[in-house]
């Protein structure tokens, strides 16, 4: 019934709240992108949602548009900022995602939107993580972020899949606080980020 009737209700009336209320935060953020990082304010990614289809994942940019000599982007660490660095580690690059569930494209709590160029790495197993919109946080985020290792992340968001209920929704979103308050498992042990994820061949 959670799932079915109330999660998606509940979820635009939360995400409406929160936007109102942080509307302040939000537009000083964005003052302080075009500051150090210039225009455009906003990253903006395809990402696949529900039932894999594609939708545009809105984030606050953290990260330079520098390139290299042959054209190519640099890696993530020497684009990254330390402004940038601030930004990720409070996860406030993450605001704009509040459109995103605003939209219907994502929920507050479910398996992060990852990457398009993954749909045809996973497993059976793992492709049940896009039964299910895509959340600003989920259980892989309150279990160890980026310090998982993506066989971990994948568990962990079909295992929230196999039970969605509301005070399990409302554990995550608090633990989540406090994960993000304690600027844990941000980076992984070898990147800046996160590695990419080249199936389970690996």
């Amino acid at each position: 019934m959670y799932e079915a009737a109330i999660k998606r209700p509940l979820d635009l009336i939360l995400a409406l709240l929160a936007f109102i209320l942080l509307s302040p935060v939000m537009a000083i953020v964005a003052v302080m992108v075009r500051v150090k990082l210039g225009s455009p304010l906003l990253f903006r990614q395809p990402r696949p949602g529900l039932n894999g289809k594609i939708f545009t994942i809105f984030k606050y940019r953290t990260m330079t548009d520098q390139r290299g000599e042959d054209g190519e982007l640099l890696p993530d660490e020497k684009r990254l900022t330390s402004f940038g660095k601030v930004l990720r580690s409070t996860s406030l690059d993450e605001l704009p995602e509040l459109i995103n569930i605003i939209k219907g494209d994502m929920a507050i709590v479910g398996p992060r939107p990852l990457l398009v160029e993954y749909l045809p790495r996973y497993d059976e197993r793992q492709k049940t993580r896009h039964d299910v919109r895509p959340g600003l946080t989920g259980l892989a985020q309150i279990s160890g972020r980026n310090n998982l290792s993506w066989n971990e992340k994948l568990e962990e968001d079909v295992k929230y899949i196999e039970k969605i209920t509301f005070f399990r929704d409302f554990r995550i979103i608090l633990k989540t606080i406090a994960v993000v308050f304690c600027r844990t498992g941000i980076n992984s042990k070898t990147s800046a980020t996160m590695e990419l994820f080249m199936g389970n061949h690996e």
